[in-house]
């Protein structure tokens, strides 16, 4: 069994909002590879299914943002989970609007998500970091962040990066994130194909036919008289 939590604040406030990526994420998978309802348990709500056969359950915290860790930790140990089996999908600054990165382990890139986590689980599970873009200056994060995804935003990369993230699912609960990231990839960024269409010549006119040359039958002494008419 492996448990995927998508972060983001609870509330209808909040539910637009790039910091609460990770809970549409979650909310994609479960929509279209039929998981069960959501239910409340562990300060937040779960739903349950596969993805192939993997048993999954998803997991949104409803602490709120700063404090996830209680409800990943209280999950996880009622299922008797270790880190390793646990997946987390949140927003990256630092990644471009649009961009996928799947590891294992690391910094917390000043996520208070993360570190909330990290407080109550430890380093060691796996992130599904998705791009929002940095706002440019510090000071701006914070608006950055709470703020919803513009109409334009969604249509151009959001709807594109949720499709592939569920087209990919499955793989990533069978532990192949290179597949996972080539589903994402396909359809944020798909190949463009390398035949060309060769453009059309323009045909070049045959030279018109020329008469054969007649022979000339003219006697010297009409020749000598044509050269002086």
């Amino acid at each position: 069994m492996r448990l995927f939590v998508g972060l983001g604040n609870p509330g209808g406030k909040y539910a637009g909002n790039r910091h609460n990526i990770g809970y549409m994420a979650v909310d994609r998978i479960a929509e279209d590879h039929g998981f069960g309802p959501w239910r409340s348990k562990f300060q937040g709500v779960i739903a349950e299914g596969r993805l192939d056969a993997e048993k999954i359950m998803l997991l949104k915290p409803e602490t709120f943002m700063n404090l996830s860790g209680q409800s990943v930790g209280e999950a996880m140990r009622f299922y008797k989970l270790a880190p390793e089996d646990v997946t987390v999908f949140y927003d990256e600054l630092d990644l471009a609007p649009g961009k996928l990165r799947v590891k294992t382990g690391g910094g917390l890139a000043g996520h208070n998500g993360l570190r909330s986590i990290n407080g109550h689980i430890g380093p060691d599970f796996t992130r599904v970091r998705m791009g929002i873009g940095h706002p440019g200056h510090k000071d701006r994060v914070s608006a950055h962040v709470l703020s919803d995804f513009a109409k334009v935003e969604r249509e151009s990369w959001l709807s594109d990066l949720l499709q592939g993230l569920s087209e990919g699912a499955a793989d990533l609960a069978g532990g192949d994130a290179g597949r996972f990231m080539n589903a994402v990839a396909l359809r944020t960024a798909p190949p463009r194909s390398s035949a060309t269409t060769p453009k059309a010549e323009t045909p070049v006119p045959a030279p018109a036919a020329q008469p054969d040359p007649q022979p000339d039958t003219r006697n010297p002494l009409q020749k000598l008289m044509d050269k002086f008419k």
